[in-house]
């Protein structure tokens, strides 16, 4: 599944592919493997607070809310996988939303 990827400053606009190129539901969380400028694999899932993402090889994880708030998401992620990694984490959960896949 191929995701259009944005980052937006005063000075420019970026613009990047990303691909979800492998995920599988462990009933309890996911994994998902993003293909970008770099390789991430995110464990994400529901919690009481909302949701949770997590990136092992990044040693990262933070708090999501709804999987659909690409703006909060992209904020909280970039937040502890840097501002390329974090966008693309962010959209990629925002692409399994929109594609109505139930997570």
């Amino acid at each position: 599944m191929i995701f259009t990827c944005k980052m937006i400053t005063k000075k420019s606009k970026e613009v990047w592919n990303g691909e979800i190129a492998r995920i599988n539901n462990y009933g309890s969380h996911y994994e998902m493997l993003i293909k970008s400028r770099s390789s991430i694999m995110l464990m994400f899932g529901k919690t009481s607070r909302g949701g949770f993402a997590c990136a092992p090889d990044f040693n990262a994880g933070c708090h999501l809310v709804d999987f659909k708030d690409l703006f909060w998401n992209s904020e909280k992620l970039v937040s502890v996988l840097g501002k390329v990694d974090g966008i693309t984490a962010a959209t990629a959960l925002y692409r399994l939303y929109k594609e109505n896949i139930n997570i």
